[in-house]
């Protein structure tokens, strides 16, 4: 875990999109706190194109965000699932969650301190929260029916790997499917928020349970700014699989990709004078994962387990744009490997200090050699 011992204030949570707090404003509306080592300075995010500098290179994500949680029932009980990655045999890794009255949902753990008693335990939704055993049956609309078949890992039993009948889950997630919301956010929003300008469809209906938000403010505009002045752009995947908002786990395996052009951009300018620099942690996942240990970018298409830590450092990220996380994050262990602990300790404190907003809705912060 990070060493970081900020405490960021609920209100910083940013509870809608940009665009919808005022007449005017774009995505590219948020503010960009900019760390160069550990000096920071503050912009809003559409002076972008004047921190970068031509030869510089962005990794994106192309991963579209999907539809990805969908109403259910296991017995008598509301549940609602989220789809999280799809495995190669054709299951689906998914979290069960309980409905809060709120429009958002909680983990099992809180869902089992307010259980019906014997009822709510023989719906499986008693001790065990709301999934498990293996052989749970979750009801879906159209249907559908899930069955639990076994943990995603031995790590825990947040994720399981299941399997739908009754329909294609791309269609039940197109049909029925909302996206992901946790209740720092004020209300639902159309998928249409969640899409980055870099988001592309993909043919068998795969793509990221949570939105690759480093990405958000960047609008069509902007990308043609940055490249009017020299700034190329390197397309990756990787589908980012159902955050642990609650315990803050690190990251499962995923399905990545680099491309083989993508793979000699990068190899070019690390050997020129641009910079490196990644557009979220996701970008960051993909890259390394293609990495050898020689520095050298090849590309690769497959499932990744990497975490980075500082203890395993980075190989060819030297920057990152990525949105401001809570301090139990996981992901911050990969910001003190790209930035140092020093430049993330420093970061935040003015983040807070100067009342920047937090999560996917929220403000960004670039981190530069």
């Amino acid at each position: 875990m990070s060493s970081l011992t900020v405490r960021v204030p609920e209100e910083l949570s940013a509870r809608v999109p940009v665009e919808q707090r005022g007449p005017g404003l774009d995505r590219d509306g948020v503010r960009l706190l900019v760390s160069r080592g550990t000096e920071v300075s503050h912009h809003g995010f559409a002076e972008l194109p004047g921190l970068l500098r031509a030869g510089d290179l962005l990794v994106v994500n192309t991963s579209p965000t999907l539809a990805a949680a969908v109403d259910g029932r296991v017995g008598h009980a509301r549940v609602v699932v989220h789809f999280s990655t799809r495995g190669d045999d054709g299951r689906w890794a998914v979290e069960l969650r309980e409905p809060d009255g709120r429009g958002t949902t909680r983990a099992r753990a809180e869902a089992a301190e307010v259980a019906d008693g014997p009822r709510a335990r023989a719906q499986g939704v008693g001790a065990r929260g709301c999934g498990g055993p293996a052989g749970t049956k979750v009801r879906l609309p159209g249907g559908a029916r899930l069955v639990l078949e076994e943990p995603l890992s031995a790590r825990g039993d947040r994720l399981w790997w299941a399997r739908v009948s009754g329909v294609e889950v791309p269609a039940l997630l197109r049909e029925h499917g909302r996206p992901i919301r946790y209740s720092y956010t004020d209300r639902d929003q159309p998928l249409s928020v969640y899409q980055t300008v870099f988001a592309l469809p993909y043919a068998d209906g795969t793509g990221s349970a949570e939105m690759p938000s480093a990405a958000r403010p960047f609008t069509a505009r902007l990308v043609a700014e940055l490249v009017s002045r020299g700034v190329q752009f390197a397309p990756v995947t990787l589908h980012t699989g159902v955050a642990s908002a609650e315990s803050h786990e690190p990251p499962y395996p995923e399905r990545f990709a680099v491309p083989e052009a993508s793979a000699r951009l990068i190899n070019a300018v690390r050997a020129g004078d641009g910079r490196v620099v990644a557009v979220g942690t996701t970008a960051v996942r993909a890259v390394e994962s293609a990495a050898g240990p020689d520095g050298v970018v090849r590309a690769r298409a497959g499932w990744t387990d990497l975490v980075v830590t500082p203890e395993r450092g980075v190989r060819v990220v030297e920057g990152l744009l990525t949105g401001l996380h809570e301090p139990e994050a996981s992901h911050l262990l990969m910001l003190e490997a790209v930035a140092g602990p020093a430049a993330i300790d420093r970061g935040y404190e003015a983040a807070v200090g100067g009342r920047y907003l937090w999560h996917e809705f929220g403000d960004v912060h670039l981190l530069l050699p």
